[in-house]
């Protein structure tokens, strides 16, 4: 038997629902926000990813799927959102249009990676982008999305955990700094990091080896090197996070894992998932565009990870009660030909007026489909036999209430939709 690739997982029936509402309730954030709609390819050119997220992230050394199509153009699987949206924005020349542009994206990602709860190799991300402005505002519109889109969930517990990680002005001076801090730490490193001391020390900061945290412990602080203007930006981010009671700790140790970043950083954090507690993050990257190929365009975002947001509120029962009874079940009885096209022209009226009903297309029996109907959680049941025919009036059974009441078809039209939002 066919399995599915590891590091993938197939999402349906109730998965599949609860990722419905998680989308609706981020579209619904987005209208509210005024972000706009993007889709991106799944595959891109592979120096996309290279330039912008950084060659010497571990993303791009070791997570992305790369390969060659039979035009021999180096292509790679996306690995995080933001690349593409900013090469759209670019090709479409969104960056000539009044700025700054605010869009949004719903979609599959690829890394390869130890597959675990919360963590596969395709992975799906919903994500926010504002090009074309640096105001210090902008960051907190993202971070007081992503904090209201989280409480929309009920996910109430979670830390915002925030940082700045400087310019190509005052991070040079800083870097160097960390690399004589951690030239006679060598020994203690992972063999990533001994890598990356030489090549991007900034990289040290986000390991998670218990060891490397250790030996960074005292390690030189970004905040001491900001230059004037990184400072100030980031106590105006500050600043406004309070005027708008968002929660917050700086974490002088966190820089992401995307070397586009500049200046602010940050992540919400949930302390029950464990080393998973990253629900969602993003930060400034003001240089990004500029490294496509484009203008100086400033930008900032955020993306969450669906299936950690979903473990989350899994966890914390946050689901939506999803045993109560909806939908209407239409059972015909009877053999005769006529009789089943009226039962079908029934079925697609009440469809029309926007309800969810449904069919049995196994010719069973009135208590085999009255037992379909319990199993599959339906709320009602409009019985339409021969003598339903002749009368022009239905059964409707109400399975919650356990009442059962005679319609005529104009009353069941009316009563119905009086009833929708129960049963949509």
């Amino acid at each position: 038997m066919r399995r599915a690739p590891r590091g993938t997982r197939d999402i349906l029936l109730q998965e599949a629902a609860r990722w419905q509402f998680l989308e609706k309730i981020f579209r619904e954030m987005c209208f509210t926000y005024n972000f706009a709609e993007i889709h991106t390819p799944i595959f891109e050119e592979a120096e996309l990813f290279t330039r912008s997220v950084g060659e010497e992230s571990d993303v791009v050394k070791k997570e992305m799927y790369i390969f060659r199509d039979r035009g021999d153009r180096e292509l790679a699987l996306r690995p995080e959102g933001t690349a593409g949206v900013t090469r759209a924005y670019l090709e479409h020349g969104l960056h000539r249009r009044a700025q700054p542009v605010k869009l949004y994206y719903f979609g599959p990602m690829f890394r390869y990676d130890r597959p675990q709860a919360g963590r596969q190799r395709q992975f799906y991300q919903m994500g926010i982008e504002i090009f074309g402005s640096g105001d210090p505002a902008t960051d907190v519109e993202i971070i007081k999305f992503t904090s209201d889109f989280f409480a929309r969930l009920g996910l109430l517990d979670l830390n915002l955990q925030i940082n700045s990680v400087g310019c190509p002005r005052c991070r040079p001076f800083y870097l160097e700094q960390l690399r004589n801090f951690v030239r006679d730490k060598t020994a203690l490193l992972c063999r990533d990091c001994r890598q990356r001391a030489r090549v991007n020390p900034l990289r040290l900061l986000d390991c998670k080896n218990g060891d490397c945290r250790a030996a960074l412990k005292d390690s030189p602080q970004m905040e001491a090197y900001l230059c004037p203007a990184c400072r100030e930006h980031f106590t105006a981010v500050l600043r406004l996070l309070k005027v708008l009671d968002v929660p917050f700790e700086v974490d002088p140790f966190l820089v992401r894992g995307l070397d586009y970043y500049t200046n602010t950083a940050f992540e919400f954090v949930s302390a029950s998932l464990g080393t998973q507690g990253s629900l969602g993050g993003g930060g400034r990257y003001d240089q990004l565009v500029e490294s496509c190929g484009g203008p100086p365009v400033p930008g900032v975002g955020m993306a969450a990870g669906v299936e950690r947001i979903a473990l989350a509120m899994e966890k914390k029962n946050l689901w939506p009660n999803e045993d109560v009874p909806s939908g209407i079940f239409l059972a015909v009885t009877g053999s005769d030909n006529e009789g089943r096209e009226e039962g079908l022209a029934l079925l697609y009226q009440l469809r029309a007026q926007g309800l969810k009903v449904e069919i049995d297309y196994l010719n069973r029996s009135l208590k085999a489909q009255m037992k379909y109907a319990h199993r599959h959680g339906f709320r009602y049941v409009i019985i339409w036999g021969e003598e339903e025919r002749l009368s022009k009036r239905v059964k409707l059974r109400d399975l919650q209430a356990g009442e059962q009441r005679e319609v005529s078809l104009q009353e069941l039209g009316h009563l119905l939709s009086e009833q929708k939002g129960w049963i949509k």
